[in-house]
Protein backbone atom coordinates (compact mmCIF):
# COMPACT_ATOMS: atom_id res chain seq x y z
CA UNK A 1 0.00 0.00 0.00
CA UNK A 2 1.30 3.45 -0.91
CA UNK A 3 1.75 5.93 1.92
CA UNK A 4 1.34 9.46 0.44
CA UNK A 5 2.71 12.59 2.07
CA UNK A 6 2.02 16.14 0.86
CA UNK A 7 5.17 18.27 0.81
CA UNK A 8 5.98 21.97 0.58
CA UNK A 9 7.70 22.45 -2.74
CA UNK A 10 7.21 24.53 -5.84
CA UNK A 11 7.86 21.50 -8.07
CA UNK A 12 6.60 18.48 -6.08
CA UNK A 13 3.03 18.02 -4.81
CA UNK A 14 3.36 14.78 -2.89
CA UNK A 15 5.62 11.80 -2.31
CA UNK A 16 4.47 8.23 -1.92
CA UNK A 17 6.22 5.12 -0.65
CA UNK A 18 5.38 1.42 -0.72
CA UNK A 19 7.52 -0.34 1.89
CA UNK A 20 6.48 -3.79 0.64
CA UNK A 21 8.46 -3.31 -2.58
CA UNK A 22 10.74 -0.32 -1.78
CA UNK A 23 9.17 1.86 -4.46
CA UNK A 24 8.82 5.60 -4.14
CA UNK A 25 6.45 7.73 -6.16
CA UNK A 26 6.81 11.45 -6.81
CA UNK A 27 3.91 13.55 -8.04
CA UNK A 28 5.53 16.55 -9.70
CA UNK A 29 3.44 19.68 -10.31
CA UNK A 30 3.89 19.38 -14.08
CA UNK A 31 3.68 15.59 -14.49
CA UNK A 32 0.88 13.15 -15.07
CA UNK A 33 0.99 10.47 -13.81
CA UNK A 34 3.54 10.36 -11.00
CA UNK A 35 7.09 9.07 -11.45
CA UNK A 36 8.14 5.72 -9.95
CA UNK A 37 11.55 5.02 -8.37
CA UNK A 38 12.70 1.47 -7.51
CA UNK A 39 14.91 0.09 -4.75
CA UNK A 40 14.55 3.16 -2.56
CA UNK A 41 15.46 2.50 1.09
CA UNK A 42 12.82 3.65 3.56
CA UNK A 43 15.28 5.99 5.29
CA UNK A 44 15.75 7.88 1.99
CA UNK A 45 11.98 8.36 1.73
CA UNK A 46 11.73 9.59 5.33
CA UNK A 47 14.66 11.98 4.91
CA UNK A 48 13.15 13.27 1.66
CA UNK A 49 9.84 14.06 3.36
CA UNK A 50 11.59 15.88 6.22
CA UNK A 51 14.13 17.75 4.08
CA UNK A 52 14.32 21.52 4.47
CA UNK A 53 14.47 21.75 0.69
CA UNK A 54 12.54 18.92 -0.95
CA UNK A 55 13.79 19.91 -4.42
CA UNK A 56 17.38 20.11 -3.26
CA UNK A 57 17.16 16.71 -1.60
CA UNK A 58 15.66 15.23 -4.78
CA UNK A 59 18.50 16.54 -6.94
CA UNK A 60 21.23 15.52 -4.51
CA UNK A 61 20.00 12.08 -3.35
CA UNK A 62 17.33 10.70 -5.72
CA UNK A 63 17.49 11.96 -9.30
CA UNK A 64 19.16 9.45 -11.64
CA UNK A 65 19.80 6.96 -8.79
CA UNK A 66 16.65 4.85 -8.42
CA UNK A 67 15.29 4.42 -11.93
CA UNK A 68 13.19 1.30 -12.43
Amino acid sequence: MIEWVNVRSSAIQKIGYDASCNKMYIDFEDSDPYYTYCGVPENIFKSFVLAGSVGGYYHQHIKDRYDC
